[in-house]
C-alpha cells in the first residue's frame, strides 16, 4: 500500500468527519482564526474580503466555515468521493487535486493568506510545500504535530527547528491534550 492509498483509506466515504473538524477547531484557534456566533452555529470565521489557498484541506477544510472570502481554493491530491467536490463547488471554494509540492508556483495568483494545518508528514517535501506556500501567499497559517513517530501515511517526523527554519520565524510550541489533540503542536502565524 502506498501512502496515496492510505490517506483514501483512512478518510473512506468521508460521511463523519466529525473527529476532524473538532480538531480543526483547535487548529483554528492556534492559527489566530476566530469564530463568531452566526445565530445558527458558533463555528463561523469572517475573513473580511481575504483570500484564502489551504493546502492539504481535505474533505472538511476550514473553509467551508468562512464568510466574506473574497477566493477560496483546496489543493490536495487525494482522491474523494464526488459529493465532496459538488459540497465545495456549492460553497464557492475552488478545490484542486494536486499535491502542495505541485502546485503552480508562479505568481499567477496571489493569495492573502495560506493555511497548512496537519498536512506536512503527510507529503513528499515538507519543505518544499512551505516554500510553495511562501511564493502564493502574503501570510501563512499553521499547525503542525512535531516530534511525531513517522509510518506509510506519515513519512516525516517534523521539528520546531526544522519548521522556524523553512517559514523564517520562530513558531510556538505546546503539548495539547483537547478535542482529540494530543501531542506536541507547533503553530503560528508567519509573514512572508
Amino acid at each position: 500500500m502506498n501512502k496515496e492509498q492510505w490517506e483514501q483509506d483512512w478518510w473512506g466515504t468521508c460521511q463523519n468527519t466529525y473527529g476532524e473538524e473538532e480538531k480543526q477547531l483547535v487548529y483554528a484557534r492556534k492559527m489566530g482564526l476566530t469564530f463568531f456566533h452566526n445565530g445558527k452555529s458558533p463555528y463561523n470565521i469572517d475573513m473580511q474580503g481575504k483570500s484564502v489557498l489551504d493546502i492539504g484541506g481535505g474533505p472538511c477544510s476550514l473553509l467551508l466555515k468562512c464568510v466574506n472570502v473574497d477566493d477560496a481554493k483546496v489543493v490536495d491530491p487525494t482522491k474523494f468521493p464526488d459529493w465532496v467536490y459538488k459540497r465545495y463547488d456549492d460553497a464557492g471554494i475552488e478545490y484542486e487535486i494536486q499535491s502542495g509540492e505541485d502546485f503552480p508556483s508562479s505568481m499567477t495568483e496571489w493569495w492573502d493568506e495560506c493555511w497548512i494545518y496537519n498536512v506536512l508528514q503527510h507529503t513528499r517535501s515538507p519543505m518544499e510545500v512551505i516554500a510553495n506556500a511562501k511564493r502564493q501567499a502574503k501570510l501563512i497559517r499553521i499547525f503542525e504535530w512535531i516530534d511525531t513517530p513517522t509510518n506509510i501515511g506519515h513519512p516525516h517526523t517534523l521539528t520546531e527547528e526544522q519548521l522556524n527554519q523553512w517559514l523564517g520565524g520562530e513558531g510556538k510550541v505546546e503539548i495539547l491534550s483537547e478535542s482529540g489533540c494530543t501531542g506536541k503542536a507547533y503553530y503560528g502565524v508567519f509573514p512572508t
